[in-house]
């Protein structure tokens, strides 16, 4: 995409730079002389991006304007937003490919030419979200049949590749029984050997063995060969679609492999220089703010328009300058500051806010440092999180391979159009929305849960906090547990020992370094922190799920060469594979005996994890509570076993000769960090990194895949299949049609997730999606999980509501369903009969009973489309909180949901159902379902009038003649005009029929 548009009315804003008379770029700094120098830096990025794309029809020189007015337009206007570039992670950006595809079929039939059919924006896809942990140490925990459908299928006959678990022998740990038969049993070995310290260990970018490779290879060949559909399409996309490359498995997670690989942090065009700037499809796309690039993440149907080359529409935010000052104290990790400044920019109400950091604090923080706090920003709910360029991001940039001549000229840009930010300058700050003052020096290590990213808990206060969370009633941090239980130990036979479970058990934990691996210090204390345990005879017990998911093969470098990869296997911490594991639920099933003991006893057992998410159930169903913490602290409560622990006054465990072993006797200092951190973290990873990108790996190069124009539908396949987003494709809108005699499909509280909304995780065997897949032929061992699924919209639908923590006020339980009102379907169950003497000569017969709704919400919202009835949904407040996902609109509008009637909404989501047609209406202040007197069993009719305009009122009524009035959150003429065509995906499509 040409970064100069013609006819521009600022083209004479155009310069030459510096020394440097080749290079080119808009000089916007000088269109608005001292308006545009109190501008805060996020914004000058917003506003040069709309100078440079103006073009009068998607981007108006009056959009640049209101930008320039900032202070005065903020939450008052809406201003379209041109990404230099797009990142999409597989779960969501296979969708938007098979989308892609879909949309050539649909131009092509209705007499366009297909070929067309491209992104406009530059597009990186990573395939980081098909790994799962099949194998763990050197035991197989799971036998996976790698399948997928019919071995028959035409698109199985393109691979050359299956999966075939190789048996091969073990390293020589102590304890280790013979090839691959040991289990866990290394772990449990009292007598550190000295093998650990002989262990090779050698760069995995020359494709080296470092401890346990076969565990690696073998989830390797397990992902190539249950995802073989999947990763051809992609190969099949790279080779049709122009402007878009493909980032194969095992390379790295799509955030981190955004920071370290795909960020220019200046773009350069055909000598044309322009800030590099990025919306992604993951969460985690703010991480790269930390860098000084604009980036958020977005919605896969928000994705997918700006990739045609639409912009991203918002209203002019307010920005949050937050202030740092002081030193962090050396026990804190970045960790701990992410979660403090978590809470008080959370406490400041900063949701759908810029954040934007400055202070003296700023420049004792790292970029690894930075990149976490960024990273973390849509947990308290910020649109982004933005850290300036200075001369802590250049160093950084010199450090990682950046060419010195390209940092020269970057730095003579930022520069000239002031988008560097200097602590030495006598230059005043820019001017805030607000200010957040927070004190590093006031931040302790916490941790966060057990359900919640919010809740943080001071480690110190970890063994009360959680006593608390078993007496609070269930909710959203209690378990409601009756205090002549709350000490229930429960004992376990497992591996020919027992053990005894009791509340606050530790049974997951898992180093997962997506939001770490940017910063080493972290990552480094996990490994320095095990090599101290080890030495001191510490061990973790066998029934733990323990893992290690580094982001990159940059991790894995430095923990090799840093000497603290062997100590992290010796307890179970050893690399798994690269990509999105625990974190997004990809981990292999508890032992039986745990599981069994843990239902039995009911046991509030927990995972701990260096993530970002911790819902409930997320992690395993049978895991009730569930802690963020940083990597080291995971290590920590792996050892001690429980979550029901004082550091400060118990110990850890028992050592060599019986020595009690505390946590402060193995925690590394920050001078140990720093020192192995200088001698580990060097430049030549990045390099590396570099190289092992751009050569791909062996199993992708030798993939095979069509290169038609079309792609060939397999009408077989399980895993691809073209979606009917397009069925009604016509070149003109159509006037907004009412919503007549709606039932409620679902009647939902507040603070409903993506997750409970959108199918995530595995597939679980008594579902909807189960029983289609099963139709289909598959056991349940091929059913593969639903992220790896989501380019079948047959399955996604299915999956859709099918969470099993949905509470559904019609059920009045945690559980995916609902009722079907025309009929009441509903399935009677007979507890017993019972004859009650009437008088002395007959008795009376009671049949007591109960009723259990019987149908699945796919069940119930396919009967109401067979019998052409709409559908609605109540929710509460907060709908849709959590991560973007797309599948969250996509699947309800594939149920047939036309609207959301909801107390309050996420914003990023609110955006997502407009993107696909569902209108998003929300009560009046004041107002809900309970204060209206409804009940959800009534009908709902909604009446849209032929012009809409922002924020307007509309009138429901109800079949009970209750009339009540709501608000349309279509907030700006392009949502409007959205929702007219049904979504961006239809209006995009339209544009290649004209």
């Amino acid at each position: 995409m040409d970064p100069v548009r013609p006819g521009s009315p600022y083209q004479p804003l155009i310069e030459a730079l510096g020394n440097y008379p080749q290079k080119k770029f808009y000089n916007v700094s000088k269109l608005g002389g001292t308006k545009y120098d109190t501008l805060p830096y996020s914004i000058r990025v917003l506003f040069e991006s709309s100078i440079r794309n103006c073009d009068g029809f998607l981007v108006k020189e009056t959009d640049a304007m209101n930008i320039l007015e900032w202070k005065t337009k903020q939450n008052n206007v809406e201003v379209p937003f041109c990404p230099a570039r797009v990142v999409l992670q597989d779960f969501t950006g296979i969708p938007a490919m098979v989308d892609f595809a879909a949309m050539r079929e649909a131009v092509r039939s209705a007499g366009g030419d297909p070929v067309k059919v491209n992104p406009a924006c530059p597009t990186d896809l990573t395939v980081d979200h098909s790994l799962q942990i099949d194998f763990s140490k050197c035991a197989i925990q799971n036998a996976p049949n790698p399948g997928g459908g019919d071995s028959q299928k035409p698109m199985a006959k393109l691979s050359p590749l299956k999966a075939q678990p190789r048996k091969l022998p073990c390293r020589g740990q102590t304890g280790c029984k013979g090839p691959c038969s040991a289990g866990d049993s290394s772990r449990n070995s009292g007598q550190f050997s000295a093998q650990i310290e002989n262990t090779p260990i050698l760069c995995p970018f020359h494709l080296q063995p470092v401890p346990e490779p076969e565990t690696v290879l073998k989830n390797q060949e397990m992902e190539f060969g249950r995802n073989r559909e999947r990763l051809q399409f992609f190969k099949w996309s790279s080779k049709v679609f122009k402007n878009i490359s493909i980032i194969p498995p095992e390379t790295g997670m799509a955030h981190q492999v955004n920071l370290e690989y795909l960020s220019r942090v200046v773009f350069e065009v055909k000598d044309f220089l322009y800030p590099d700037s990025v919306v992604g499809t993951d969460s985690h796309t703010t991480m790269v703010n930390g860098l000084g690039i604009l980036g958020w993440g977005v919605g896969g149907i928000e994705t997918e328009a700006v990739m045609l080359g639409m912009p991203v529409t918002l209203t002019l935010p307010e920005v949050v300058g937050c202030e740092l000052t002081g030193t962090a104290s050396p026990l804190a990790t970045s960790i701990d500051i992410v979660l403090s400044i978590t809470k008080h920019l959370r406490q400041a109400d900063v949701a759908g806010k810029f954040v934007e950091f400055f202070g003296s604090g700023v420049s004792q923080l790292s970029v690894a440092d930075r990149t976490t706090i960024a990273n973390m920003c849509p947990e308290y709910g910020a649109v982004l999180s933005f850290f300036p360029v200075d001369n802590v991001t250049l160093k950084h940039l010199k450090h990682t391979g950046f060419d010195k001549a390209k940092l020269e000229v970057m730095e003579a840009y930022l520069k000239a159009v002031k988008l560097y930010r200097n602590d030495e300058s006598s230059s005043r700050e820019p001017e805030y929305s607000q200010v957040v003052q927070i004190s590093l020096s006031s931040i302790i290590p916490y941790v966060s849960g057990p359900k919640r990213s919010q809740d943080r808990v001071a480690v110190n206060n970890m063994k009360s906090d959680f006593q608390a969370c078993l007496n609070e009633k269930s909710g959203v941090k209690g378990f409601q547990i009756a205090a002549e239980k709350q000490n229930d130990i429960v004992p376990v036979q497992y591996e020919g020992n027992e053990y005894k479970l009791s509340h606050g058990c530790v049974v997951i934990a898992a180093v997962i370094s997506c939001t770490n691996n940017c910063n080493p210090s972290v990552m480094l204390a996990a490994g320095l922190l095990a090599k101290k345990a080890v030495e001191a005879g510490l061990v973790v017990k066998p029934y733990i799920r323990t893992s290690l998911s580094p982001g990159s093969g940059m991790v894995t470098h430095y923990l090799s060469s840093s000497g603290v990869l062997p100590y992290l296997s010796k307890l179970g911490f050893e690399v798994v594979g690269y990509g999105c594991s625990t974190c997004v639920g990809n981990t292999a099933p508890l032992p039986d005996a745990i599981r069994n003991a843990i239902k039995q006893g009911d046991i509030i057992a927990c995972g701990v994890l260096s993530g970002t998410k911790n819902f409930e159930g997320r992690l395993c169903d049978c895991v009730r509570a569930n802690y963020l913490a940083s990597p080291p602290l995971v290590v920590a409560y792996a050892i001690a076993g429980t979550v029901r622990i004082d550091f400060e006054t118990e110990p850890l465990g028992t050592g060599f000769n019986g020595k009690s072993i505390y946590l402060r006797d193995i925690w590394p200092t920050r001078r140990e960090l720093h020192t192995v951190e200088e001698e580990c973290v060097i430049s030549s990873m990045f390099k590396e990194l570099k190289e092992k990108m751009e050569k791909g790996n062996k199993r992708w190069n030798l993939l095979e895949a069509p290169e038609s124009t079309l792609f060939p539908w397999d009408l077989k396949s399980t895993y691809i299949r073209c979606p009917s987003f397009f069925d009604k494709l016509a070149k003109e809108p159509v006037s907004p049609q009412p919503i007549e005699n709606a039932h409620v499909l679902l009647y939902l509280g507040d603070s409903v997730t993506t997750d409970h909304i959108s199918p995530a995780g595995s597939i679980a065997r008594s579902s909807a999606a189960a029983k289609y897949l099963t139709n289909k032929g598959l056991t349940p061992r091929e059913f593969n999980s639903y992220g790896a699924r989501r380019g079948n919209d047959a399955v996604m639908t299915r999956g859709t509501f099918a969470n099993i923590k949905l509470l559904n006020k019609f059920i009045g339980k945690p559980a995916p369903k609902t009722i079907h009102f025309p009929s009441g379907q509903t399935v009677t169950i007979y507890l017993f009969t019972i004859a009650i003497p009437k008088s002395r000569r007959g008795f009376r017969t009671h049949v007591f009973r109960f009723v259990i709704p019987q149908l699945d919400v796919f069940e119930a919202a396919e009967l109401y489309q067979k019998e052409g009835i709409p559908v609605i949904i109540l929710a509460g407040k907060k709908y849709g909180l959590g991560s973007s996902r797309d599948w969250a609109a996509k699947g309800p509008f594939l149920l047939g949901v036309k609207a959301v009637l909801a107390e309050s909404y996420e914003k990023v989501h609110r955006s997502q159902l407009i993107g696909i047609g569902i209108a998003p209406l929300q009560f009046l202040p004041g107002e809900n379902p309970s204060t209206l007197g409804l009940t959800g069993r009534e009908q709902f009719s909604i009446l849209f009038p032929p012009e809409l305009s922002p924020g307007m009122t509309l009138d429901i009524k109800t079949s009970t003649g209750k009339v009540f009035s709501v608000i349309a959150l279509l907030e700006n003429n392009m949502e409007i005009t959205l929702y007219k065509y049904g979504g961006s995906l239809n209006f995009v499509a339209r544009r290649f029929l004209q």
